[in-house]
């Protein structure tokens, strides 16, 4: 995540729910929310003790989950949210659709990492175009009928050849999005509406939290 350096499993811990941010590992028995299903720090197996949250500290709470599932900083996070309060629809809503039209998500969307971290890495290394033109800005906004591919010379890499493989043994893509295993490219189809989006979050919460 951004400038997050530290173990990003203290954050799942924090939010006392997996995020999924470190890809396979989410999946296993070594997911640090198996082992340890409370927050971290010295006083973390009190936390269920705790008083009731306020209706604040659930806002809180909703809107630092979603950041730190996308990958974004706070000044930005808040920068998407009045871009998605000017458009039309469900502010909420919208603020999803923004964060899913990422292109380090697209990535990561379309099978190409394992975690949107992790795609956020490829992209910044310059793996990846976007209508035939290199990309290497994660935060870059696709829009219907845009082209990601991972660029020719990229595609030699061991690590792409081992991802063509688990692509072609049937990967599963979202309805706005279609996959080109042979290519290893994808494009967008169409905008990503709610019912897309299967992450657990009640972005009402978030609207919320910038509303007071």
């Amino acid at each position: 995540m951004a400038n997050y350096t530290d173990a990003v499993c203290k954050l799942c811990r924090r939010e006392g729910q997996k995020l999924f941010l470190k890809g396979e590992r989410c999946l296993s028995p070594k997911c640090a929310i198996e082992r340890r299903p409370y927050p971290p720090g010295e006083h973390g197996k009190k936390a269920t003790f705790r008083r009731k949250v306020s209706d604040y500290g659930m806002q809180l709470r909703e809107k630092q989950k979603a950041r730190r599932i996308y990958g974004v900083m706070e000044k930005q996070f808040r920068r998407y949210f009045r871009e998605a309060s000017r458009r039309k629809g469900l502010t909420g809503a919208t603020l999803l659709t923004i964060l899913e039209s990422r292109l380090d998500n697209v990535v990561y969307r379309l099978g190409f990492a394992d975690s949107r971290s992790q795609a956020r890495q490829l992209v910044r290394h310059g793996h990846f175009e976007v209508n035939g033109r290199k990309t290497d800005i994660p935060s870059y906004l696709v829009s219907v009928g845009d082209v990601i591919s991972v660029r020719a010379n990229s595609q030699n890499n061991a690590y792409f050849k081992e991802r063509a493989q688990i692509i072609q043994n049937g990967a599963k893509v979202p309805a706005w999005l279609s996959l080109n295993p042979m290519t290893l490219s994808g494009s967008v189809v169409g905008e990503p509406s709610r019912e897309d989006i299967e992450i657990p979050l009640n972005e009402q919460l978030i609207v919320e939290y910038y509303s007071r």
